[in-house]
């Protein structure tokens, strides 16, 4: 069984010093992927980096104290790619690809469209340059892990209040079609897969205090190739743990 937690911290050194480490020795994950890491690892305390029985690879922002991923794993990976092959979208710091024995994991932090038009663009052309490369990698076989923060919500259970929301950037009608067409290409969310249920989100507003009353959005997930849906064994939100405006979310899967 691997047990995989995905989490945008909104910050690595800060949530570092809210428990982190102690959240990474009581869910004793064999990988655990970061996303809004903030940090180059130089920039790190040296028990992050790595942290014990852990290897750690990055992927960092040219732009210092901006966006930022990470992955710890108990497992040595086969390979790490540290972006999707295009300057453009790779100078952010959003994707590690890994490749292990039994699958490829891509942990990504999607670009957030709210701030601009061309910020907008900039998201659905890094989706469609990701959905590219990894339907290529399915198609020849690779069995394949998604996490990360989205940075949209797919459907209206996925948010307290979708009607407000349509004009937004993180629940628009062209990026929740994206959304389909990802699904349609032969992925599957693993959370929906097991709970249809509303009122499970990973993120909420810390300005309006929205977590206090559960008013969020569900943007990070866990997806995973069609072909492995009887390998996954849980998928799950944890949702009580603090520290972030984000939650941490996971899966366990056998292969």
């Amino acid at each position: 069984m691997t047990k995989i937690l995905s989490w945008n911290v909104n910050g690595l050194r800060a949530i570092h010093k809210k428990g982190f480490l102690n959240w990474v020795e009581s869910e004793n994950a064999d990988i655990i992927c970061l996303q809004e890491t903030k940090a180059h690892p130089d920039q790190l305390p040296k028990d992050i980096n790595p942290i014990k029985d852990y290897y750690s690879a990055f992927s960092s922002a040219e732009k210092k104290g901006y966006s930022g991923v990470a992955v710890y794993s108990k497992e040595e990976p086969k390979s790490i790619e540290h972006g999707l092959g295009k300057p453009a979208f790779d100078s952010e710091g959003r994707t590690l690809i890994l490749e292990y024995d039994s699958f490829v994991l891509f942990n990504i932090y999607y670009p957030n469209g709210k701030a601009s038009d061309e910020r907008l663009d900039y998201k659905l052309r890094f989706y469609d340059h990701f959905l590219e490369k990894v339907v290529d990698l399915k198609n020849a076989g690779k069995k394949i892990i998604i996490c990360g923060d989205f940075n949209t919500a797919h459907k209206e259970i996925d948010l307290t209040r979708p009607k407000p929301n349509q004009g937004t950037s993180g629940f628009l009608p062209i990026e929740r079609k994206w959304m389909d067409k990802f699904i349609e290409s032969g992925f599957v969310d693993t959370f929906r897969h097991f709970d249809k249920s509303t009122d499970n989100y990973t993120w909420w507003d810390m300005i309006t205090r929205a977590r206090d009353r559960n008013v969020g959005w569900r943007i990070d997930y866990f997806f995973i190739d069609e072909n492995s849906i009887n390998n996954l064994q849980k998928a799950y939100i944890q949702s009580k743990i603090m520290g972030s405006d984000h939650c941490p979310t996971g899966i366990d899967i056998k292969y």
